[in-house]
């Protein structure tokens, strides 16, 4: 069942039960550390200085396309959004188990190299994640297509007594 014919008490119960899960598996999802290499914009901006090396980059995750083995995720940190790619072969059992109770919204730092996929978009290929938040409460829904916005949080009074979530879907008013 999808999230959109969830009611948010049933959203919020999943969380909670995902949360417990990482708990039993010995993992603080909360950690008060966790220091970053790099950011989204700079891998980007320096890719030919960067390809083929190892950084480290924490952001919000905001999309996850789960593909058996292997998937894709893209966080967005405090200078734009970049990919990562995780393969279970890369991480091992227990991380890839840990990544897949993963969702939208909660804070990830991410270890790899970075490298271009084959359609061409720069992106890190994980060899070590850790998850420093896990969110409770679902964002939103913000669709894209073609440039063009769906479902946007546009009512200006929702966005002025929710200004936190504001700044998350609408990276432009910061």
């Amino acid at each position: 069942m999808s999230d959109d014919h969830k009611s948010l008490q049933q959203i919020i119960d999943f969380r909670l039960e995902k949360l417990n899960k990482l708990r039993e598996d010995g993992i603080n999802p909360y950690p008060t550390k966790y220091e970053p290499t790099h950011w989204s914009e700079s891998i980007k901006t320096n890719y030919d200085e960067l390809e083929g090396k190892t950084v480290n980059v924490a952001g919000r995750v905001m999309a996850i396309r789960k593909m058996g083995k292997a998937s894709f995720a893209q966080i967005m940190d405090s200078e734009g959004r970049i990919q990562f790619f995780i393969k279970r072969d890369d991480v091992g059992e227990e991380s890839y188990a840990h990544f897949k109770l993963l969702d939208i919204g909660d804070y990830v730092g991410v270890v790899g190299y970075v490298f271009t996929t084959k359609t061409g978009e720069i992106s890190i290929h994980t060899d070590v994640i850790t998850i420093l938040a896990k969110s409770i409460r679902p964002l939103p829904v913000v669709k894209e297509k073609d440039g063009e916005v769906f479902d946007a949080f546009r009512d200006k009074e929702h966005r002025y007594r929710n200004r936190h979530l504001d700044l998350i879907l609408n990276p432009e008013v910061k």
